[in-house]
């Protein structure tokens, strides 16, 4: 496992919900006796939030924040399509490898295989192995081939975050290429940013949107889905701030 990665995650994991309300009401019990308003209020409020969190209604307006319009055309002077790896399992009892990409991945490679066969361009996937096993782009490239039934032409295995698939793509492709970029919706801000700093002309090539239901009852009814939706939307939205203030 690539020590950069778990410590990054690590502290995700206590900054953004659920962990950091847990963390907040673990202060509050132990403050209860000493500073019992400061306790209550640290409950209450982390509740209160994890249960707005919850709500299918709040995550996706967190979501809608973030996400960018779909793609309406493809540009003629594109070069290449670069897929971003989105994760993978590692319990794939049913693969050969026992390993294999997750439902993020694959809805890329989906979208990925289509633009390909409609603009007739070259593909690059990236992805390296930041928990260790097999590399995203490997099994990838293997997917999108066999399955898809759609070249690869660069495989960039070495990366371990988007900054690094950007960096490490750009030492594949020309200067200050026009590039179709494929990764899930509310990630796009941010790998469009991390891909522009590296000289990319970036034509964003979102999939995955969010589901928009309609309005009802349970818009308003806490939901597992919900709470991991507003984490990714939070996750990208700090993200995007890091990249504004590093320089």
């Amino acid at each position: 496992m690539h020590s950069a990665v778990l410590a990054k995650n690590a502290i995700a994991a206590w900054l953004l919900p659920p962990g950091l309300f847990l963390l907040l009401i673990a202060i509050g019990l132990l403050l209860i006796t000493r500073k019992p308003r400061l306790a209550r209020s640290l409950i209450a409020s982390s509740l209160l939030l994890l249960t707005t969190l919850s709500m299918p209604l709040v995550a996706n307006a967190l979501l809608l924040m973030v996400e960018p319009p779909a793609l309406k055309l493809i540009p003629d002077d594109a070069i290449a399509i670069v897929s971003l790896g989105g994760g993978k399992r590692f319990t794939a009892y049913d693969q050969i490898e026992g390993e294999t990409i997750n439902n993020a991945t694959l809805m890329r490679l989906r979208y990925t295989a289509q633009l390909a066969k409609k603009s007739k361009l070259p593909v690059l996937v990236s992805g390296g192995k930041p928990l260790g096993g097999i590399s995203e782009a490997t099994l990838m490239a293997d997917i999108l081939q066999k399955e898809f039934n759609t070249p690869v032409r660069w495989v960039e295995s070495e990366s371990v975050d988007t900054q690094e698939n950007a960096s490490l793509s750009a030492q594949l492709l020309p200067k200050n290429a026009k590039i179709i970029l494929v990764t899930q919706a509310v990630h796009m801000p941010r790998a469009q940013s991390a891909f522009t700093k590296q000289g990319f002309n970036v034509i964003p090539a979102a999939t995955d949107y969010a589901n928009q239901e309609t309005l009802s009852i349970l818009s308003f009814m806490p939901k597992a889905q919900a709470m991991s939706d507003s984490s990714f939307a939070l996750h990208e939205l700090l993200g995007m701030l890091w990249y504004k203030l590093r320089p």
